[in-house]
């Protein structure tokens, strides 16, 4: 396994030089940034991903106010209580996607949400979740939420500025190329060895899982 500056290099010579790759690297939220997130803007990023998810990511864009509107801003008590009635409602409702299982996700995960609250809320427990742990992360809301672990977690999780992988074709691409896995990671076993290969890089450069990230995707 190279590291990281071998791998920095690799992509600062695909990118232009060092500084242009740098100019690519965001950086993620403080754990204190995350903190302040209120809870119904996690579920609404959830409900995005998990409609993202196989669909074509720019219908979900145009029809997000609807999804807004329809949901009522994502409110998580009133989505963690809808009836049969709001199910009608939504199936109906042409200003979203109508998708009855992706639906009940939206209530599921304001479940999922409520059951936070007790340890401080998303913000504290999904914000403050340590980086060398991400993959536990992962496992811990997919267990607790509905269709928010593996991809769709990573791009919500990354999109709300948390430190984060996100296991792109690409990223998955040098993992195998450093022999970190030998495919596409699915099992826990595969997970701890992409997990263990970020923390190593983490230790050698003293970045972020989102930076390192970035750079294994455009060292291909």
């Amino acid at each position: 396994m190279r590291t990281f500056d071998d791998l920095f290099a690799i992509s600062a010579e695909r990118k232009g030089g060092p500084n242009a790759l740098e100019a690519m690297l965001d950086k993620p939220k403080t754990a204190e940034q995350l903190a302040q997130i209120p809870e119904d803007r996690w579920l609404a990023q959830f409900t995005k991903g998990v409609f993202q998810a196989g669909f074509n990511w720019k219908v979900i864009e145009n029809k997000w106010d609807g999804f807004e509107a329809a949901f009522h801003g994502f409110d998580v008590d009133r989505c963690a209580f809808m009836h049969d009635e709001d199910m009608d409602s939504l199936m109906s409702n042409k200003d979203i996607v109508r998708n009855g299982p992706k639906i009940r996700t939206v209530m599921d995960n304001a479940h999922f949400l409520q059951s936070l609250r007790e340890s401080g809320g998303a913000g504290v427990v999904l914000g403050g979740w340590a980086s060398t742990d991400y993959v536990n992360q992962l496992e811990f809301m997919k267990k607790g939420g509905s269709r928010i672990g593996g991809a769709t977690g990573q791009y919500s999780l990354r999109f709300l500025g948390k430190d984060s992988f996100i296991l792109s074709r690409d990223v998955v691409a040098r993992l195998i190329a450093e022999g970190v896995i030998d495919k596409q990671p699915t099992s826990k076993g595969a997970m701890k060895k992409v997990q263990a290969a970020f923390n190593t890089w983490m230790d050698q450069s003293g970045r972020s899982l989102t930076e390192i990230s970035r750079v294994l995707a455009m060292s291909v």
